[in-house]
């Protein structure tokens, strides 16, 4: 039962984050790309290359940080369902150069922000 309430806690607060920041670049942002799904993805990435990283390779975390942050808030916050949906919006929109150009920048994009999280964890605290 622990570990559900920890992944549930871990959700609640992920999705928050994800609302705000969401939002919030969504607002700054202009234009028709979802740049507020991308800088979820491309910072989850991150995070997730960055922490398990840590807490599996070099601090031997305990079990249930992981299952919180990475089962719970990453999985909460990363919005690959929401990707999904806007991609196939803007096909359907014939859109076709936007749909391309945030597959790659997701696809790419997210794979380079988690080695950068791996490389960073190994580079300072290794």
């Amino acid at each position: 039962m622990k570990k559900y309430a920890l992944v549930a806690l871990g959700g609640c607060v992920g999705a928050l984050l994800r609302y705000w920041l969401s939002g919030l670049v969504s607002e700054k942002a202009a234009g028709d790309f979802p740049w507020g799904t991308l800088v979820i993805n491309l910072t989850g990435s991150f995070v997730i290359g960055l922490f398990l990283t840590m807490a599996l390779e070099i601090f031997s975390w305990n079990p249930e940080w992981r299952i919180f942050f990475a089962t719970g808030l990453l999985g909460a916050f990363t919005t690959f369902s929401t990707f999904s949906y806007e991609t196939l919006s803007l096909l359907r929109e014939g859109m076709w150069l936007g749909a391309f150009a945030n597959m790659a920048a997701h696809l790419f994009g997210c794979i380079g922000a988690a080695f950068l999280g791996f490389v960073l964890a190994r580079t300072v605290w290794s």
